[in-house]
């Protein structure tokens, strides 16, 4: 078998989802892990493995910035067995790349979590690629906690950050910035290359504002675990749907955030600002049932976790079930409502020149829909690494 920068691909009769619009009856050929050409009607004759698509849409594949576990394994077991079943049931549904996010939890517990995914970003995972860590917690506030730990909730202290960052995965971090000493983390942040979301907290509108300036540039789960808006105290919510700079995180499993509000914000801020994520946890893809969430016992009733005193604690919602439910409350075309899962992570990343799209010279990260929006083949790196068998 050819090893991946010698291998093609070429994929037929689906209509893909480009920047431009959909391509009916297209053709799209990978090799090297990259889109090399793509086109209208009948393929060029070409020595590659062919894939008849034939009444399916080919789309960008969707990115998961915020993902604890499923089936159930969770980041926090910090084994490669563990990453590797959460990024197979990713791919299955429709996720091409993910951050493996953390929760609350002792530091040594959280730099076992980091050094496992170093590893198994390095060694790939046979599904949706590992594209580093989000760092959920400690630095949260204690009244906003959600599900996290209040025994393991602190103020950041340079020396255990930089260790955080030291395992050289971490992609994006989610703090409160209402404490003077966050104000150094964020920066720190930024200048590693990390995404900071502002989350879990009880800041004004004006802290958010002076974090904004600082750096932070994203907002976890929207409306979830802060304070709720107020008409002459704004707060998060508030700078969250009126400052530009900041992308916000919609958890769009309709249990989270009521269809009208998912609506609102897509009213408020456009297509180009919001991030749909899962908040997957281990329940996700198994029966109800007892679980956990880090070191935290939930109950999944009806699909909703929750701990003992009625705490949402993440979710079961897959990505392109989110994509559904965004396009029922708004109704947006997939086109738009795609994006929201795809192109604009990758945007927020920092990965926008390679993922997101379905253009020449981008990744091959690729998603085959069925007429019903299921997924019927998903591709990596120009590799298949999920097909739906019927």
């Amino acid at each position: 078998m050819a090893n991946r920068e010698e291998a093609r691909l070429l994929l037929t009769g689906a209509d893909l989802l480009t920047r431009a619009g959909r391509l009916r009856n297209g053709w799209l050929l990978v090799e090297g892990g990259r889109i090399a050409a793509l086109g209208e009607g009948a393929p060029p004759p070409v020595d590659a493995p062919m894939w008849d698509l034939a009444g399916a849409l080919l789309a960008p594949g969707l990115i998961d910035l915020h993902t604890h576990g499923a089936l159930g394994a969770d980041t926090m077991d910090a084994t490669p067995e563990a990453l590797e079943r959460m990024a197979r049931f990713y791919a299955a549904h429709g996720v091409t790349a993910f951050l493996a996010t953390t929760m609350t939890a002792p530091q040594e517990e959280i730099l076992a979590a980091l050094g496992t995914i170093a590893a198994v970003r390095a060694s790939g995972t046979g599904g949706a690629a590992l594209l580093g860590a989000h760092i959920e917690g400690p630095y949260l506030d204690v009244e906003r906690r959600g599900c996290h730990d209040p025994a393991q909730l602190r103020r950041a202290e340079a020396a255990e950050y930089r260790r955080l960052f030291e395992s050289g995965v971490v992609r994006l971090i989610t703090l409160a910035p209402e404490y003077p000493e966050h104000e150094a983390l964020i920066r720190y942040a930024v200048e590693k290359g990390a995404v900071v979301s502002l989350g879990h907290s009880r800041a004004s509108y004006e802290v958010a504002r002076r974090a904004v300036e600082l750096g932070a540039s994203q907002v976890t789960h929207l409306f979830n675990a802060m304070d709720a808006l107020h008409h002459r105290a704004p707060g998060l919510v508030g700078a969250a749907l009126t400052l530009e700079a900041l992308d916000c995180q919609l958890i769009a499993d309709n249990i989270h955030i009521h269809p009208a509000v998912l609506r609102l914000v897509v009213q408020a801020k456009g297509v180009d600002r919001v991030i749909l994520v899962t908040d997957a946890m281990s329940a996700t893809g198994m029966p109800d049932g007892e679980y956990v969430l880090g070191n935290i016992s939930v109950t999944v009733r009806g699909g909703a976790p929750r701990t003992a005193d009625g705490t949402l604690a993440g979710s079961t919602l897959t990505m392109e079930r989110a994509v559904a439910n965004i396009m029922a409350a708004t109704g947006l075309p997939l086109e738009a409502a795609w994006k929201m899962g795809s192109a604009v992570p990758a945007r927020a990343l920092g990965l926008g020149h390679r993922k997101g799209a379905i253009a020449v010279g981008m990744d091959a990260d690729l998603v085959a829909l069925d007429e019903a929006g299921g997924v019927r083949l998903t591709v990596v790196g120009g590799q298949i690494v999920f097909r739906r068998e019927g």
